[in-house]
């Protein structure tokens, strides 16, 4: 793969590897990143930012200020860690017991203040840059208690980086548009009235109602949307009863729903209503659905697209592409619900003899580190290109 990683990157190449290595080995948990803010405060603060602490509770925001009139930049990094145990025979596993960085949040946060850390050195450039570090991506939406706190007050327009392992590295995935799902959850109970299992006439089987009920909102993906676009309706759990002969009298389940637009999230919460009134009425029994919005669909700017791919292909003059798409969801979308915002993946795929052998939220998870040094020269190469 031919790549022009930028010079200024290349000598700190073990700077930011080596930072990479001490956040994965020391994880914290959303909202628990006390050593990792710590760090990323204390980096900031030498390279001569303007640092503030406690941003959306354990966030870190440092602005570097250019010398001209142009617009306000933010680059965004998350921080937090995942409820796993690491697996993995590596020297630098964790060390905190059932918490790892099984997602690449820990590069996230080496790229980003590898890239401070370059711009910060000659900042001459017409526009501020302002270097978000989030914590709690992993369901918690830290990117909302940013927010509240003013991490985007005067903000133009804002990237974030993933890295990710579903594509081999050297490559840049972006495109304009709906690049992650929206993320919802749902729990819901069926109350019937239960008996005896050799004598069901006399009771309202549940339990035959939540068959009927999971193969309906099948029919929501299958039926209710475009087949063109991508929506997803899972079952994730389904408990209930008691023992082989006898019929429930409740049974629970919790799901999530994805999309990638608004419309199609907004149908799927309809269409689940209605079936569940029509499912009650089949069965005589009474449904409770709990249904809980998640992180939006992370939907990028086509202009700040544009500019990201112009960047990028002078990094990876052959590695830009179409990224792979997932119905995962991220909170970084909720930046882009107040400024242009765009979403782009890095390659970070390790070596391999079976393709995406090494995915994300994996107990044995783990990246190509020089993954890392391509993810911090497309930033700097964004800024230069963007407040020449």
């Amino acid at each position: 793969m031919n790549l022009n990683i930028r010079p200024e990157i290349e000598r700190l190449k073990e700077i930011i590897i080596q930072t990479r290595r001490d956040i994965h080995r020391h994880p914290e948990l959303g909202f628990k990143e006390h050593r990792t803010a710590s760090l990323i405060a204390e980096r900031l603060t030498e390279f001569g930012l303007e640092v503030k602490t406690e941003v959306g509770k354990t966030g870190v925001t440092g602005l570097l200020k250019g010398n001209g009139e142009g617009p306000t930049i933010a680059l965004r990094a998350d921080m937090d860690a995942l409820p796993i145990q690491e697996t993995g025979d590596i020297p630098y596993k964790s060390v905190n017991d059932g918490v790892m960085h099984a997602c690449g949040h820990d590069g996230h946060v080496a790229m980003l203040l590898g890239a401070a850390e370059v711009l910060s050195k000659d900042p001459k450039f017409n526009g501020d840059v302002k270097f978000i570090f989030q914590p709690a991506e992993e369901g918690e939406g830290g990117a909302r208690y940013m927010i509240e706190d003013g991490a985007l007050v005067d903000i133009d327009e804002i990237y974030g980086i993933h890295l990710w392992n579903y594509q081999p590295f050297g490559s840049i995935g972006i495109k304009a548009g709906p690049i992650l799902a929206s993320a919802d959850i749902f729990d819901l109970t069926i109350n019937g009235v239960g008996g005896h299992g050799a004598t069901p006439h006399g009771t309202h089987d549940p339990i035959v109602a939540a068959a009927h009920l999971i193969t309906a909102f099948q029919t929501i993906v299958s039926r209710d949307t475009n087949p063109l676009d991508s929506t997803v309706v899972t079952v994730g759990t389904i408990n209930g009863g008691y023992n082989f002969n006898i019929i429930s009298d409740t049974i629970k389940m919790t799901g999530t729903t994805r999309a990638y637009t608004e419309d199609n999230r907004n149908l799927i919460k309809l269409r689940m209503a209605e079936i569940i009134a029509g499912v009650e009425k089949m069965f005589s029994v009474k449904i409770q659905l709990n249904y809980e919005d998640g992180y939006p669909p992370t939907i990028n700017d086509s202009e700040l697209a544009d500019h990201v791919i112009k960047s990028a292909k002078k990094i990876a003059p052959d590695g830009v592409e179409s990224p792979y798409l997932t119905m995962g969801g991220e909170d970084f979308s909720y930046y882009g619900n107040h400024v242009p915002a765009c979403f782009f993946f890095i390659g970070s795929a390790p070596d391999s003899p079976q393709p995406m052998s090494i995915p994300h939220h994996c107990s044995h998870f783990d990246i190509d580190e020089k993954a890392l040094l391509v993810g911090s020269s497309v930033f700097i190469q964004l800024i230069e290109d963007r407040l020449a």
